[in-house]
């Protein structure tokens, strides 16, 4: 009689384990559904930059909900749910890669954006300047793009486009700013 009744106080106790994973699962996907990116406004040019104490805070909630990933994994009870678990982990692991290298293009954007639009080092440095123009153009694409889908995974996850378009504006960028360098 011990061992069934241990038996279904195990059961109970795995069911029990099993419903706290599950709302959890529920609870990020209802949160992540609605999580927005947020712009601010750059110059005369609209919101083509990132919030950047928001975007802090957005990256911050990803690490948090990683991190409540990473523990539901390691559950025994995780095994139901295994699947999804690790899309939620690769999704946000995705957004947490994309949003880390955006913030360093942008920083690295508006710092030479003052630079080649003054004149007169863009007259200087021709073929840097021709570079921006064309690094701020598709700056300009990323963002229009952003605002209109604006939720984070919805925009993120699974947009080649923006997981490529991003370290190849970053190391152009890197280009104009080794230039620029040399000049000063």
């Amino acid at each position: 009689l011990l061992t069934y009744r241990e038996e279904v106080e195990d059961i109970a106790n795995s069911a029990v384990k099993e419903l706290q994973i599950e709302e959890k699962i529920t609870a990020i996907s209802e949160d992540w559904s609605d999580e927005q990116l947020a712009f601010a406004q750059f110059k005369q040019r609209g919101q083509i930059t990132l919030n950047s104490g928001l975007t802090a805070e957005l990256m911050e909630k990803v690490e948090e909900t990683l991190m409540g990933l990473g523990s539901m994994l390691a559950s025994r009870y995780v095994t139901p749910f295994k699947e999804n678990v690790t899309s939620w982990v690769a999704k946000l692991s995705a957004v947490s890669d994309v949003l880390e290298i955006w913030i360093q293009v942008q920083n690295m954007w508006i710092y030479l954006e003052a630079v080649f639009t003054s004149g007169d080092i863009a007259k200087q440095l021709p073929q840097e300047s021709k570079r921006f123009g064309g690094i701020d153009s598709n700056w300009e694409k990323i963002m229009v793009k952003a605002l209109e889908v604006r939720n984070v995974i919805s925009y993120i996850v699974g947009n080649d486009v923006l997981a490529e378009l991003l370290p190849h504006l970053l190391e152009q960028l890197e280009l104009c700013q080794k230039a620029l360098s040399g000049y000063l």
